[in-house]
C-alpha cells in the first residue's frame, strides 16, 4: 500500500493522464484514419481515371504491356476483370490481392465506379481502399480495380502519433511530480502545525499568501492556535485562582488552628477565633459548590428542564429573600415587572436573580438605590436591574464573565465573593438561549440587562 500522499497524488494524475493519451491516440487514430481513407480514395480514383485516360489516348498494341509498365512504375496494385467476371490481369506489386466479388465487377462494369466496402466497417484498411472503374479494352467493357501497394504511410503516422503521446507522457510526468509536490508541501506544514500544537505550543503560525481552500485552511490552523493558546491561557489563570481561592481560606483555617491549640487565650478570643474558622470554612465550601456547579453547566448534557412559570413572581420573591442584605445596607429597591409567563428552569433562573441582585446589594454603597425592571418586547422578556454602586471601569466590561475574575485586584475577601457568580450566570443564560450585557460607568453605577426568549426550549 502506498502511504504517501505525494506519490498516491503523482499517480493518480500520471494514471489519469495515460488514460486520456491512450483514448486520444485510439480517438485521434480513428479520426485521421478516417481523412486519409478519404484522400486516398480520391487519389485512387484520379490515378485510376489517368491510367484509363492515357491508355486510351496512346492506343498500345498490347494492353497487358501497357499495364505492366504503368504497374512497374506506379505505387499502386491493378486487378483487371472482363464482362464475364473473370480475372485477366493481376499486377505483381508488393502487397495483398484481394478476390473482388461479382456484384463489384457487375457494377463497374456497367459503368458505375466503386468505392471500396462503403458502409461495411473491416479492420483492415486495405480491403476498404480499393477502387473499381469502368474500362474498355478493344472496345469491350472491362472492370479496372487499383489499391495501393502498400500502407507504410499509415503505419507511419501512427507510429510517430504514438512517439508524441509517449514524449508527452514523459515530460507530464515530471511536470505532474514535481505539481504533485507543490500540491501536498501545505499539507506537510499543517502536519508540522498539528504536531506542534498537539505538543502544546499555540505560539505555531503559518504564512499564508493564498486564497483557496488551502488558504483558508492555513487561516484556520492559525485561528485555532491563536484561540487554543487563549484557553490554554485562561486554563493557566483558572488553576492560579483556583489555588488561590482555595490556599487563602485554608491558610486562615491552619493557623488560627494552631493559634487555638499553642496559644492560652480568654474565650471570647477563642470565640473569635473559632467563627473565623467558621467563615472561612464557609467560604471554602461555597468556592467547591460553585467550582462544581460551573463545571455541570458547561457539561454539553446538563440536566434542564423547563416549566411554564410566572417570571415577574420569581423575581418579585428573589427580592423579598434577599430583603435582609438591603435592608442592613438601608438600601432602597424600586421594582416595576409586567406580568409575563414564561418556559425556562425554574431554578437555574433563580439562582441568575439571586446572582444578580445580591452583586447589585454587595457593591452599592449604603443608603443606595437598586431598581428592576421587567418588560416584554417582541417575543422575549427583559431583565434590566440598574443601581449607583461603585461601577465598573469600561475596560474591565470584557472580562466581568470570566471565571474568578475579579474587578477589585487586590482581591479583597470582605465581600465573600469568588468571581464566579457571573461565570455561573452567563452559563445559566447561554443555555436558555437568552443574552446578558453590562453597562456601566466608574463610580457612578451598573446597568445589567438580561434578554430571554420566551417560546418553548424544546431542543434544550
Amino acid at each position: 500500500m502506498i502511504k504517501s500522499l505525494y506519490l498516491r497524488v503523482a499517480l493518480i494524475l500520471i494514471g489519469a493522464v495515460l488514460l486520456s493519451l491512450i483514448l486520444a491516440f485510439f480517438v485521434s487514430s480513428l479520426l485521421f484514419s478516417n481523412q486519409v481513407e478519404k484522400l486516398l480514395k480520391e487519389d485512387l480514383i484520379q490515378n485510376g481515371k489517368s491510367i484509363i485516360q492515357t491508355y486510351e489516348e496512346s492506343s498500345p498494341d498490347s494492353f497487358e504491356a501497357f499495364i505492366e509498365g504503368v504497374s512497374t512504375f506506379s505505387n499502386y496494385r491493378i486487378q483487371i476483370y472482363n464482362e464475364r467476371g473473370e480475372q485477366v490481369y493481376v499486377g505483381e506489386r508488393i502487397g495483398k490481392q484481394r478476390q473482388i466479388g461479382q456484384e463489384p465487377i457487375a457494377h463497374v462494369i456497367k459503368g458505375g465506379i466503386f468505392k471500396g466496402d462503403e458502409g461495411v466497417k473491416e479492420k483492415d484498411m486495405s480491403n476498404r481502399l480499393i477502387i473499381g472503374l469502368p474500362l474498355r479494352i478493344d472496345g469491350i467493357p472491362h472492370a479496372l480495380f487499383i489499391a495501393p501497394a502498400h500502407l507504410l504511410f499509415m503505419e507511419y503516422l501512427r507510429k510517430c502519433l504514438f512517439i508524441v503521446l509517449l514524449i508527452v507522457l514523459g515530460f507530464g510526468s515530471l511536470i505532474i511530480f514535481a505539481s504533485a509536490r507543490y500540491l501536498v508541501k501545505p499539507l506537510h506544514d499543517f502536519t508540522q502545525a498539528t504536531r506542534r500544537i498537539a505538543q502544546g505550543d499555540f505560539t505555531v503560525r503559518l504564512t499564508n499568501k493564498r486564497k483557496d481552500e488551502i488558504g483558508i485552511l492555513t487561516d484556520s490552523i492559525n485561528h485555532m492556535a491563536a484561540e487554543l493558546g487563549m484557553l490554554d491561557k485562561m486554563r493557566q489563570d483558572f488553576v492560579a485562582n483556583v489555588s488561590h481561592e482555595i490556599q487563602s481560606p485554608l491558610t486562615s483555617i491552619s493557623g488560627f488552628s494552631k493559634a487555638l491549640k499553642t496559644k492560652p487565650m480568654d474565650e471570647p478570643s477563642r470565640q473569635h477565633y473559632l467563627s473565623i474558622i467558621e467563615h472561612e470554612s464557609e467560604r471554602l465550601s461555597r468556592l467547591s459548590e460553585n467550582l462544581m456547579q460551573l463545571s455541570s453547566l458547561q457539561y454539553e448534557h446538563h440536566p434542564f428542564h423547563p416549566q411554564p412559570y410566572r417570571l415577574d413572581e420569581q423575581i418579585r420573591r428573589v427580592v423579598i429573600t434577599c430583603e435582609p442584605l438591603w435592608s442592613a445596607r438601608q438600601q432602597s429597591i424600586e421594582v416595576e415587572l409586567e406580568e409575563i409567563l414564561i418556559e425556562a428552569d425554574e431554578d437555574q433562573l433563580n439562582q441568575v436573580w439571586i446572582n444578580l441582585l445580591g452583586n447589585s446589594i454587595k457593591f452599592t454603597p449604603v443608603h443606595g438605590d437598586i431598581r428592576i425592571e421587567l418588560k416584554m418586547r417582541k417575543g422575549f422578556a427583559i431583565v434590566k436591574i440598574s443601581d449607583n454602586g461603585i461601577g465598573i471601569p469600561e475596560e474591565e466590561l470584557v472580562s466581568v464573565f470570566k471565571p474568578f475574575y475579579k474587578v477589585d485586584k487586590s482581591r479583597d475577601h470582605s465581600t465573600n465573593g469568588s468571581g464566579l457568580g457571573l461565570s455561573i450566570t452567563k452559563r445559566i443564560i447561554d443555555i436558555h438561549s437568552g443574552t446578558i450585557q453590562v453597562r456601566s460607568i466608574d463610580r457612578k453605577g451598573t446597568d445589567i440587562i438580561v434578554k430571554l426568549p420566551l417560546e418553548q426550549l424544546l431542543n434544550k
